[in-house]
């Protein structure tokens, strides 16, 4: 595994490539380089979702939250949503968050609204107790911000985000393109 540093990985080619943990100019473009490449961003998405879900739900718990029931909230702040579009837009199964947002109207934190272009698939929506929650994680994930930002510097963080929205839309558009593409079957015997 590499080592952190300061210093920004390169996003093109050049003399600064192999500083991707030996890996040379000349060989980015060979398919044992590729697979290693998507396995170590595979990988490294991995451990941060482990370390994003563990900060969350050090920020989640003063409020009474999970990181879960915070991350169900956080997606209808600013409108409401079916059930369907949360779990699009957070990439989890629609069943999950049902499970969640069951739970968040249970403990009113959220409620359940006439949906206009679907009647059945009602919309989520926080109540004023989950946007007091919400807001009670807001100084804790501030003070986060600005620690991490001071590590890796305003730049780095914008191009961080960046490119991980530039590998979910790749990964949105090979899926709907073909989704059989995105996972082969396996190779017959």
């Amino acid at each position: 595994m590499r080592e952190a540093t300061h210093e920004p990985l390169p996003v093109g080619g050049g003399a600064d490539v192999d500083r991707l943990g030996g890996i040379g100019a000349g060989e980015l473009g060979g398919a044992r380089t590729r697979q290693d490449l998507l396995s170590r961003t595979a990988l490294g998405v991995f451990r941060l979702n482990g370390q994003f879900l563990a900060i969350s739900e050090e920020l989640a718990k003063p409020a009474g939250l999970t990181a879960a029931w915070w991350q169900v909230l956080g997606a209808v702040l600013r409108e409401p949503l079916p059930v369907a579009g949360i779990a699009r837009s957070m990439g989890i199964t629609r069943q999950s968050v049902q499970r969640i947002a069951d739970l968040l109207v249970a403990k009113g934190l959220a409620e359940y609204a006439p949906n206009p272009a679907h009647r059945r698939a009602k919309l989520l929506r926080p109540t004023e107790e989950g946007r007091g929650a919400v807001d009670r994680i807001g100084p804790g994930h501030a003070a986060l911000a600005a620690r991490l930002t001071a590590e890796l510097g305003d730049a780095a963080l914008a191009e961080t985000v960046r490119a991980l929205e530039r590998l979910a839309t790749a990964l949105d558009a090979l899926e709907s393109a073909a989704p059989s593409a995105t996972v082969p079957a396996p190779a017959p015997e």
